[in-house]
Formats: C-alpha cells, sequence, structure tokens
C-alpha cells in the first residue's frame, strides 16, 4: 500500500513544510505585486542564467550549446547583488540546464539572503530525491518544467514517458511549487499530448499551464478548433500562482495580435551568461549591454520603448510582468540599435529567433 496523504502521496512533513513554504511565498508575492503597482523605477522579473550547456539538444531550442563552463558563483553572486540593489523582487534561474552547475544551491541560498524569490526552469532531467531535499534546503520557491509529448521523439526527449517518475519524486518530496507547462501550436504532432500532460500533473497535486510555440520560420498561426478546444480546458486548470494572469493567450490561440506594452528591458529582464542584459531569450542583443554597466535612465528608457515584437509575442512571462503597467505610460520611444553580440570565450552558434513559449515560464 502506498504511504502518503493527497494526491501527491507526500508525508506530513513535506505538507507541513510546503504548506508553509507556500504561505511565505504567497505573501512575498502579494507585497511584491503591490511595490509595482506602486513605483515603476525596479525589475519585476529578472531571468538569469548560470550555463548555457544542456544535457539535452531539443531541435526547436535556440538557448543551449553542449560546452560552455557555468558562470563562477561568485560572478554569480555580484549579479544577483546588483539586480537586488535595484530592487528586483523575483529571479528565475534558466539556461541552458541549471541542474549543470556545480553550485546551483549557492546562487538559490543568496537570491533568498537578498530577498528575492528564487524560481528555476529546468528540463528535469537529472532530478533525484536527493537533488529534490538539496533544493528545498537551498529555499527554492517555484520550479518549472515543460513537457513537450507523451513518448520521446527526434524533435524532443522530454517526455511524459521520461519524465514521469521525476514529476512523481516531486509531488511527494518538493517543498516548493511546481508547475508542469506543456505546449501546443506548430510542430507539436499531437494536441491531445497537452491534455494528457496537464491531467497527469494535476492527478500529482501539481498546477498545470500550457505554452504556444511558432512555427519553424518564426510566424504564429493560429490554432486548429481542437487545439483551441484543449487550450482553453487546459487553461481552466491554471489556476494557482501569477501563472494564471494569462489572459493575453486567448489572442495567441486565435492568431490575433495582442494590444499590450511590453516592459521588457525594464520590469524584466534577461540577463545572458555572459552577464548582459537583453529584453528577453528570443531578443537577445537588444539593448545588449553589461549589467553592471545598466544604469536606471536605460531602464526608464526601455519603460517607454514600444518593442517591434511585441504583438505577436508568444514569451508568458514578459507577458504577465506587462500586466503591471499596461494600464499606463503610453510608448513614444524606438528601439535602440541592437548590439552585437560579446561571447566570453570561443566560438558561438548563431542565434535562430523563434520566439517559442516551450522554454520560458
Amino acid at each position: 500500500m502506498r504511504q502518503g496523504f493527497g494526491k501527491s502521496r507526500a508525508s506530513l512533513k513535506v505538507w507541513f513544510w510546503r504548506a508553509q513554504r507556500f504561505f511565505h511565498t504567497r505573501a512575498r508575492e502579494l507585497r511584491a505585486i503591490a511595490k509595482a503597482l506602486i513605483s515603476t523605477k525596479h525589475p519585476f522579473l529578472v531571468h538569469i542564467i548560470p550555463t548555457r550547456r544542456c544535457n539535452l539538444a531539443c531541435t526547436y531550442c535556440n538557448e543551449f550549446d553542449d560546452f560552455s563552463q557555468p558562470v563562477a558563483a561568485e560572478e554569480m553572486k555580484k549579479r544577483l547583488d546588483i539586480l537586488a540593489d535595484m530592487g528586483t523582487s523575483i529571479i528565475t534561474i534558466s539556461g541552458g540546464e541549471p541542474l549543470l552547475h556545480p553550485e546551483l544551491d549557492e546562487i538559490i541560498g543568496h537570491i533568498r539572503r537578498r530577498g528575492m524569490i528564487a524560481g528555476m526552469i529546468t528540463n528535469g532531467f537529472l532530478l533525484t530525491k536527493e537533488r529534490i531535499e538539496q533544493l528545498n534546503r537551498a529555499g527554492l520557491e517555484h520550479l518549472q518544467i515543460s513537457i513537450d509529448n507523451t513518448m520521446p521523439d527526434e524533435v524532443s526527449k522530454k517526455s511524459l514517458k521520461t519524465l514521469d517518475q521525476k514529476l512523481e519524486l516531486l509531488g511527494k518530496y518538493a517543498y516548493f511549487q511546481v508547475n508542469i507547462n506543456s505546449v501546443l501550436g506548430s510542430g507539436v504532432k499531437d494536441p491531445e499530448d497537452a491534455l494528457r500532460i496537464a491531467h497527469r500533473a494535476v492527478e500529482l497535486g501539481l498546477t498545470s499551464t500550457v505554452g504556444i510555440i511558432h512555427d519553424h520560420d518564426g510566424q504564429l498561426k493560429p490554432l486548429g478548433p481542437r487545439e483551441i478546444e484543449i487550450f482553453e480546458e487546459v487553461m481552466t486548470l491554471s489556476k494557482r500562482s501569477f501563472s494564471r494572469f494569462n489572459q493575453f493567450q486567448h489572442n495567441v490561440a486565435r492568431g490575433r495580435e495582442n494590444h499590450w506594452r511590453c516592459r521588457s528591458g525594464s520590469r524584466y529582464l534577461y540577463v545572458c551568461e555572459d552577464g548582459l542584459v537583453h529584453w528577453c531569450s528570443q531578443q537577445r542583443g537588444y539593448p545588449g549591454i553589461p549589467l553592471e554597466q545598466y544604469t536606471p535612465e536605460m531602464r526608464q528608457r526601455e519603460f517607454f520603448t514600444t518593442k517591434f515584437c511585441a504583438p505577436m509575442c508568444t514569451v508568458s512571462c514578459v507577458q504577465q510582468v506587462g500586466i503591471l503597467d499596461n494600464w499606463r505610460a503610453p510608448q513614444h520611444l524606438k528601439p535602440m540599435p541592437m548590439t552585437p553580440p560579446m561571447p566570453q570565450s570561443g566560438p558561438q552558434p548563431e542565434l535562430v529567433k523563434i520566439a517559442s513559449g516551450r522554454g520560458d515560464s
């Protein structure tokens, strides 16, 4: 007989610490939202990259390589200190695969010590019971895994078949909130997979969201009738956490433009492994300025800059941050010229703009 309580079969000890962390984090999220509504002078959410290397090679992804060295922990702490001094509320660690970083727990701990909320996006393959417990001790508050299909194929190994045991471990041992993101759109062989993945996540006591991706030419196409039905059903499952503020995706699903004010470069920052600030993972190079040189005046300029990619954007975390300021401060500035890439060392692969929602929160 299986031991444990609730859908996840977690122990009472895990339920206690999970509840404590959940309510503590939720209170801090509400304070962060209130702070952001009062003032526009600080970033709300920052994605930061401690390593570009990944243990997978999904063919759609333009955010990884197989050779980069991890950013030294001390350098990561310096960057986090700069972000904390800016007043940043939430840090999401991404990659590449962040679990490949040998000092990841130290980085998470530093985020928490500086008073910021700590989240992470991972492919989940390196999770074990012991690794989850280490992340508990480090103070991780949010974790997201994107699952692309129910069975692995030539495009992606991030399947429900390969990751289901990892999800069970998260359900049983994680103190932090876990969200499973499924995908719909061009290139997805079986849209029913998104529904199967979402229901499995809920069955395990985890939260579920759905992302919509572009096709291989970078163009957004409306979902078909059955895909829209699946999309709407999965959306009804997204009731917990800030991720439920995703009404913009109803337009994306139907191939319609969104009328909103993207505040990337100001309220949302993407800090790559080289320490450069970008609008997001899919627009690296804008503005492409070193974090230590990124002034309040630069953030303010980006706050008022109209982003050419905004109408058809599928990067959900940037859209969610935009909700904070869509009601104020019309944008009237044009983007500055793109800054050429500045790699730390070695040749870098060419970036292919796909604007996929698979790798974002």
